[in-house]
C-alpha cells in the first residue's frame, strides 16, 4: 500500500469520497489572513522597528486613516496624540506598545481618548500582545481596539447628577428668512430630536407665536427641512414633525448628551437654548453650532440638578432604533387619545414595515415596564 498524500482524495469506510484536510480539520492555509480583515475588531501588527507592517479594514475606519497611509508608517506615539482621560497626553513610556515590547507581557484594557485626523476624539479601549520570534525576543506586537465613546458619554451622564443650561445667540444671517420677525418674538419649543436609520432626523416642536399654516410653512422653506406635519391645535399651541435631511443645532444638544429645549427668534438674532452634561465644556457645543453658524457666542449658562437619571437608565437597556422607536411614538402622539399619529406613519418615517415597527416598540415598552416594575422592585427587596 502506497502512502496517500495530503489532500488527495481517498477511501473511507463509507465509501464517500473526502479529503485529508475535510477529515482531519485542518483549516485552509488563507484562513488567517481572511480572519483578520474581516475582523469587527480594529487590529494593527507593528514590528520591533516601530513600524506598522499591517492593519484591517476595521482600524482604518477607526482612526480614520486609509489602510495605504497605515502600513509601512513608523509608530510614533507622539504623533498619535492620545490621552487619558483628564487631557493628560500618554508618554511614550507609559504606551502600551511601548511597554509590551520592554515587559514581553501583553496589557489588556488600556482607555483612552484619540485623536484623529479630522480634528474628532474617540475613547477607545486598547489590548496590546507580544508575538515572539524563535529566540524568546518581541518580535511583534498586535495592538486590538474598540471604540467605545457611546459607552463613556453615556456612562459620564449616569455619573452626573447636574446638567448645564446653556444659552447661544447667533446675528440675524442665522435667522432664515421664512422665520423672521418684524417685531416681538417667535419662540419654537423643541421636544425631541430623533435619529432615523436612512440618517435623517425628525424633530418635534412646537409654538403659540405663530399660526399652524404659517408655522409650518415657514419650517418647510428652512433648507435642511423636507416636509413638516401638523401633529395637533391645542389652545392656540401647534406642535409639528419636522424632517431634516441633516443635522441641525437641536441634533447638537443631542449628540453631546444633552438636549434641546426652544428657539427663540427676533428681527435682528436667534437664540438656541438647552441642556448639556455637566461634565461637558459649553465650548465643545459651541464649535459645533459653528459649523451652522460662525457668529455664535454664548450669552449665560446655569449648573442646575438633573431628574434624569431613570431615563438615562431606561436608555442604556434600549437598542438605538428601540429608543427612537419609543421617542418618536411618544412626541409624535401615538399614544394620545385621539392618536395624532398612526403606526403606518410612523413605519413609514423610519422605512421600516408596520411589522418590524411594532416590534422595535413592544420591545421597547417591555424594557420601560421591566425596569420600572421588576428592577425596582428588586432594589426594594434587597
Amino acid at each position: 500500500m502506497t502512502d496517500t498524500p495530503a489532500g488527495d482524495v481517498h477511501d473511507d469506510s463509507s465509501g464517500s469520497g473526502t479529503t485529508e484536510n475535510e477529515s482531519t480539520g485542518t483549516p485552509p492555509a488563507d484562513l488567517a489572513r481572511r480572519v483578520f480583515d474581516a475582523c469587527p475588531i480594529g487590529t494593527v501588527v507593528i514590528d520591533s522597528t516601530g513600524t506598522i507592517v499591517d492593519a484591517n479594514d476595521r482600524a482604518s475606519e477607526l482612526l480614520g486613516r486609509s489602510r495605504e497611509d497605515l502600513v509601512d508608517r513608523p509608530y510614533e506615539p507622539s504623533e498619535w496624540r492620545i490621552t487619558y482621560d483628564d487631557g493628560t497626553p500618554v508618554s511614550a513610556d507609559d504606551h502600551p506598545v511601548v511597554r509590551v515590547f520592554e515587559s514581553g507581557e501583553p496589557w489588556f484594557g488600556f482607555e483612552h481618548w484619540i485623536e484623529r485626523p479630522d480634528g474628532s476624539e474617540r475613547w477607545f479601549s486598547s489590548n496590546a500582545a507580544p508575538l515572539f520570534d524563535e529566540d524568546g525576543a518581541v518580535e511583534y506586537v498586535v495592538v486590538a481596539f474598540e471604540d467605545v465613546t457611546a459607552l463613556k458619554r453615556r456612562e459620564k451622564r449616569l455619573t452626573s447628577d447636574h446638567v448645564r443650561l446653556v444659552e447661544f445667540r447667533a446675528d440675524e444671517s442665522a435667522v432664515p428668512p421664512s422665520l423672521r420677525v418684524e417685531d416681538g418674538r417667535t419662540r419654537i419649543e423643541i421636544d425631541s430630536v430623533v435619529s432615523l436609520p436612512d440618517g435623517t432626523t425628525v424633530q418635534y416642536m412646537g409654538t403659540s407665536d405663530r399660526s399652524a399654516s404659517d408655522f409650518i410653512t415657514a419650517v418647510e422653506e428652512v433648507p435642511h427641512y423636507l416636509d413638516a406635519r401638523l401633529l395637533s391645535s391645542v389652545d392656540g399651541y401647534h406642535r409639528i414633525e419636522a424632517h431634516s435631511e441633516s443635522e441641525t443645532v437641536a441634533h447638537v444638544f443631542s449628540a453631546l448628551g444633552g438636549r434641546p429645549r426652544e428657539i427663540v427668534v427676533a428681527s435682528d438674532e436667534v437664540r438656541f437654548r438647552g441642556e448639556l452634561p455637566g461634565d461637558v465644556d459649553h465650548r465643545q457645543a459651541a464649535d459645533e453650532i459653528r459649523r451652522f453658524h460662525d457668529t455664535v457666542e454664548l450669552v449665560s449658562e446655569e449648573l442646575v440638578y438633573s431628574p434624569q437619571l431613570l431615563y438615562d437608565i431606561v436608555a442604556d437597556a434600549l437598542t438605538d432604533r428601540q429608543l427612537a422607536a419609543l421617542d418618536a411614538a411618544y412626541y409624535s402622539g401615538y399614544f394620545d387619545t385621539p392618536r395624532t399619529s398612526t403606526g403606518d406613519e410612523l413605519a413609514d418615517r423610519f422605512g421600516v414595515t408596520r411589522q418590524t415597527f411594532n416590534q422595535h416598540l413592544r420591545k421597547a415598552e417591555r424594557t420601560v415596564c421591566r425596569h420600572l416594575f421588576e428592577e425596582s422592585a428588586r432594589a426594594n427587596t434587597d
